[in-house]
This record gives structure tokens, sequence and C-alpha cells, in this order.
């Protein structure tokens, strides 16, 4: 058992973390694009949109029923031999692809229940009005369910940013593949990957704390 090298261990922080801004660009363009994907999941499943529904369904259950790691080799090495155009994918772009598509199923749930708690007495008073149903989406259900959904979605968003540690298997130069690497040339697995995982315990309890800032904020005006 030999004694820990915290002079590495040191010298190794400053290396990862030019590599985190990679990780969270990654993590940020796939909750963006899972969160655009999701809503529109959702509202498919709630107003039951016929042909759209099934196919909604069966996306929800393919992604939330098969792990994220096969997904990204589906992409990044499978879907290439099928069609040739996606040769030229890289690493990045199959993982927030990957991303994208299996965390939306997950939100995609999250925010579907968070829209059928809305009270529907809200629902029926604005379409006595003469509200759309797209106007009621947009305007009352929407805004309300993203007060509800919005801890989760957050949770979401931090095991996302894990998640891309994965991308590493992909060729991805990221926090996880860096890690790799610094550990592989230094024969130093356990310094270099507790250091690693001290960087994502802070990065994770600062978006903890964003995420009770946001809940705050959202509640005030139901706050008595």
């Amino acid at each position: 058992m030999h004694a820990l090298d915290f002079d590495y261990m040191l010298g190794l922080v400053p290396i990862l973390l030019g590599y985190l801004p990679l990780t969270l660009e990654m993590a940020a363009a796939g909750m963006a694009c899972a969160l655009v994907l999701a809503c529109l999941l959702a509202v498919i499943r709630v107003t039951r949109v016929p042909g759209l529904n099934a196919f909604a369904l069966l996306f929800i259950s393919f992604f939330r029923g098969t792990p994220l790691l096969v997904q990204l080799f589906l992409f990044y090495y499978g879907l290439p031999q099928v069609l040739t155009f996606l040769v030229a994918i890289n690493g990045i772009t199959a993982t927030i692809l990957g991303l994208t598509l299996h965390f939306s199923a997950y939100m995609a749930e999250s925010i579907r229940a968070a829209i059928v708690g809305i009270d529907r007495s809200q629902t029926e008073a604005a379409l006595s009005i003469g509200m759309t149903r797209a106007q009621l989406m947009r305007r009352i259900v929407l805004p309300q369910a993203t007060r509800i959904a919005t801890p989760t979605l957050m949770n979401y968003f931090i095991d996302m940013i894990k998640s891309t540690s994965l991308a590493f298997t992909l060729g991805v130069t990221e926090l996880m593949g860096a890690t790799q690497k610094e550990a592989a040339g230094s024969f130093l697995y356990f310094e270099a990957f507790l250091v690693v995982a001290v960087i994502y315990w802070i990065v994770v309890e600062a978006l903890s704390w964003v995420q009770k800032w946001l809940e705050q904020r959202l509640n005030r005006a139901y706050q008595r």
C-alpha cells in the first residue's frame, strides 16, 4: 500500500479543469435539445395525437429500456454502417445525440405528469373564455408545469453531467477521458480517479444549490 501522492493530485487539478468546459458544454447542449424534445413528446402524450402518440410511446419505451452506453455505441459505431452520410459524425456529436434522446424519454414522462397534475378547472375556465388549446398550453399549463417539473429536470441535468463520462468510450477527451489518459501515464489510478470524483462532486453540489434557489424563486408566488 503506497501513500497518496498529494503533489501529483494537486498538479492534476488544473489539467483536468481544462477539460471541464467540454463536459459542461456537452451536458448543456444535450439538456437544451432534450428539453425541447421532451416537451413535444409530453404534449403528444397528453393530447393523444393519433399516430404520433404511438410513436411517442415507442420512443419513450426504447430509450428508457436500453442502457445509455448501448445507445452511444449504436449512434457512433452502428448508424454510420446503415446511413453512410453519418460516417463523418464525431464522438462529441454522438454523445450529445445520445444524451438528448436518452434523457428526453425520461423528461417527457416527468413533464407529462406535471401537465396532468394541473387543476382541470383552470383548463375548463380557459376554454370557456375562448382560448385555443395551443394558447391554453402555452399560457397556462406549461408555465405551471415548469414549476412542478423543475426539481426533477434539474436532477436529470445533474445525471446528464455525470453521464458525459461515457463519452471517453467514443474517443472524446473530456473530463473522464483526460483522467483516464493521465492515470495510464502515471499509473497513479487511485489518485487520478479520486481527483476527478471530487471535481464531479463539487460541480453537482453547485448545481444542487442552483436547484434549491430556483425552487424557492418559482414557489415564491405560491407561498403565503
